[in-house]
C-alpha cells in the first residue's frame, strides 16, 4: 500500500530545541499508526523532502519548532495557507539544499510540479536555538504531548479520507 500521509520532522539537532521535530519523528515511528502513514526524520534536507513530495502524498504532517509568542514548550497545531503559483511562476524563496522552511519546501514542490493535499504542522514554541545538543527543559516535556496529538491529527486525516483514498478537504 502507498502511503497517503507523510509525518516529516524537521530541525537541526545541534540548535537546541530546533531538534524538536526530529525527537517527535523518532518517538512517533515508534507507535502504532494508522495504515498508509510514513514517518520520516527529514533534519534540515529540504530539497528531499521536496522530492519525497512529488511520489504524490495527500496529506503533509511536519512536526517542527515554531515561533508562536508563547511560552516555551507550548504546542500549537497550524494548517498554512499556500498562495496558487501557476506555471513557471517564480515568485517563491529558492531553495537551499541544506536548509529546512516549510515554506520554501512547499514552493519547490509546487515548482517541480507536484502537489500535496493538506498540510498540517504541529510546532512547538523553543526556549533556546543557540548551538547545542539537546533540548531545554520545556520543550523536552512537550514532545510526548506532541507525540499525542500527532496521533490524534493522523487519526482525523484517517477518518476523513474518501472511498477513493484522497483526504477529504
Amino acid at each position: 500500500m502507498r502511503p497517503h500521509t507523510l509525518v516529516a520532522g524537521i530541525g537541526n539537532v545541534f540548535l537546541s530545541d530546533d531538534a524538536f521535530g526530529v525527537e517527535v519523528a523518532a518517538r512517533l515511528a515508534s507507535r502504532p499508526l494508522p495504515p498508509g502513514v510514513r514517518v520520516e526524520d527529514f533534519g534540515i534536507r529540504g530539497i528531499h523532502l521536496a522530492y519525497e513530495l512529488l511520489e504524490g502524498y495527500d496529506a503533509l504532517l511536519l512536526v517542527d519548532a515554531v515561533p508562536l509568542g508563547e511560552p516555551p514548550g507550548t504546542l500549537a497545531v497550524l494548517e498554512p495557507e499556500r498562495p496558487p503559483a501557476g506555471p513557471g511562476d517564480d515568485r517563491g524563496p529558492g531553495l537551499d539544499a541544506h536548509s529546512m522552511n516549510p515554506e520554501v519546501v512547499l514552493a519547490t514542490l509546487d515548482r517541480l510540479g507536484g502537489s500535496v493535499g493538506r498540510t498540517i504542522v504541529v510546532g512547538c514554541q523553543p526556549a533556546d536555538l543557540r548551538e547545542g545538543m539537546g533540548l531545554s527543559p520545556a520543550v523536552r516535556t512537550a514532545v510526548e504531548p506532541a507525540v499525542d496529538l500527532c496521533l490524534h491529527m493522523l487519526a482525523d486525516l484517517s477518518a476523513t479520507r474518501n472511498p477513493e483514498g484522497s483526504v477529504l478537504s
